[in-house]
């Protein structure tokens, strides 16, 4: 646990690069670099639940650090369900709020335009009660009713999955 402590010490202290790759299964963020180099589920698991829980991941998408690239496109419903559960609590609070910076996030990592982000943003949280639909929904479910939700709208459209 010191090893760890220390190690996650180390990389916040450390001017952070674009250099590393982030590890396809568990994404970006401070896990990635933490678990580094480590194999097996255990680790893997660890890694994600680090990335997800600290709320490090959004910082590193969007700043360019801690493995992170926020350029890229997502090429998957899979990496946005991926980005969606890493950041459920957050982003719930952004879309009640109608934006955020975990909901303007996932705006760019869908690939919406700057010019229709603020439709998105108005979507998202005219359908907030839609789209987080119990206190147990899951990323899949959340994904689903925003595509649904895009699909319907006559702006997004073009952005559905």
């Amino acid at each position: 646990m010191k090893k760890i402590l220390a190690v996650a010490t180390l990389v916040t202290a450390l001017p952070f690069s674009n250099m590393a790759l982030a590890d396809q299964d568990i994404g970006c963020g401070l896990g990635s670099m933490v678990f580094e180099g480590k194999s097996g589920k255990v680790s893997k698991v660890l890694g994600a639940t680090t990335n997800g829980t600290s709320g490090n991941q959004t910082f590193g998408i969007t700043f360019g650090t801690l493995g992170c690239d926020g350029t890229g496109t997502v090429t998957s419903s899979e990496k946005l369900a991926m980005f969606i559960d890493g950041n459920m609590d957050n982003l719930a609070r952004d879309m009640a709020k109608g934006e955020g910076e975990t909901l303007a996030t996932l705006s760019e990592v869908w690939g919406i335009q700057q010019a229709d982000q603020a439709e998105f943003n108005s979507v998202a949280q005219e359908n907030f009660a839609a789209i987080f639909s119990s206190e147990n929904v899951t990323s899949q479910e959340v994904l689903v009713s925003l595509n649904t939700l895009i699909a319907q709208d006559a702006t997004l459209a073009d952005y559905r999955i």
